[in-house]
């Protein structure tokens, strides 16, 4: 049974994995200006509640199979990815606004975020994997 928890944990952050290198790549595709800020945020938007259920689906995982310290390691991305979604001022487009992505710095914020949830993402991928094996 663990083994299967941990096997489909590996998939949830394969998935998660391909959706960090996902937002860096339009991310840059913005900074170097080859697509537009509205095409940009429609296209991150689209993939931000899948990426929330995907981190709280492993979290979740850790927890039902009281695999404690992964869980811990997992509590403060799924919370973080839900304060992103629900502090979402209302009349903007998503957590990704094209009126606003381009102030303050936002987008290198954004691409920081997503550089380190891929770092993230591949620990928990190694993590992941070892534990499978292992079991």
């Amino acid at each position: 049974m663990e083994a299967a928890v941990f096997i489909l944990s590996l998939v949830d952050c394969c998935a998660l994995i391909f959706l960090a290198v996902y937002f860096i790549i339009t991310l840059s595709d913005l900074e170097c200006d080859y697509i537009n800020a509205r095409a940009c945020c429609s296209k991150l938007n689209r993939w931000v509640v899948p990426e929330l259920v995907g981190q709280a689906l492993a979290t979740v995982l850790m927890l039902v199979s009281l695999h404690w310290f992964v869980f811990l390691l997992n509590l403060p991305v799924a919370t973080w990815n839900m304060y992103r979604v629900w502090k979402v001022p209302m009349g903007n487009m998503g957590v990704f606004d094209p009126t606003e992505i381009h102030n303050r710095g936002q987008l290198k914020s954004h691409m920081k975020e997503s550089m380190i949830k891929l770092g993230f993402h591949l620990l928990c991928f190694f993590i992941y994997l070892y534990s499978s094996v292992c079991v």
